[in-house]
């Protein structure tokens, strides 16, 4: 069971129009290496986990990973707020307008929309974690990439906090290997 606060994991406040960047940081909404893939792919990895101590350690992070979608939806809109037809088109984003209007779709930064094909679910926990580890990676170095690209406080200050939970996420799943490979090891003994 969840509760919802009715607020954001880390506070959005975006003051400027920046259409480039929300171009790009759609990379992290709906690319492969994005918050939504990250969710899905926990939530449906969770069943092959030997123990329910890992199994609530993917849950919780894939409910984690859906804040994320919402940070990084809330700062798509925010980024685009204001902007006119000719300067979406301007900015690169006249299909996206087309299709979407100013409305937060799930696409990749370069207008691929999101697709299930990006995350893999197998019934070995540590082919999956690995994979899990690789993806908070991908991801950090996304936010990286993404942080070079502005210098906007109202920007940088969300994508930081981000920044991190991949990491911490990467150093949870490590643990949840290990337990993995603790747990098959004592399977085997029996």
């Amino acid at each position: 069971m969840w509760y919802y606060e009715k607020k954001l994991q880390y506070p959005i406040h975006i003051k400027r129009c920046d259409l480039k960047m929300a171009k790009v940081l759609a990379a992290q909404l709906g690319g492969p290496d994005g918050e939504l893939a990250a969710s899905l792919r926990y939530m449906n990895q969770r069943y092959t986990m030997p123990t329910g101590k890992i199994k609530g350690l993917l849950t919780d992070i894939a409910t984690e990973e859906l804040a994320h979608v919402e940070m990084i939806s809330t700062m798509m809109y925010q980024l685009m707020e204001g902007a006119t037809p000719k300067q979406l088109q301007e900015a690169g984003l006249a299909g996206y307008f087309t299709q979407h209007g100013r409305a937060v779709f799930p696409a990749d930064a370069n207008g691929v929309p999101f697709t299930t094909a990006y995350f893999q679910s197998m019934d070995d926990p540590v082919t999956n974690l690995h994979e899990d580890m690789a993806a908070e990676q991908k991801a950090r170095t996304t936010y990286e990439h993404l942080m070079m690209q502005t210098d906007d406080p109202d920007l940088l200050e969300p994508l930081r906090f981000l920044r991190q939970r991949e990491v911490i996420h990467f150093q949870r799943f490590g643990e949840a290997l290990d337990e993995v490979n603790f747990h098959n090891g004592m399977k085997k003994v029996h």
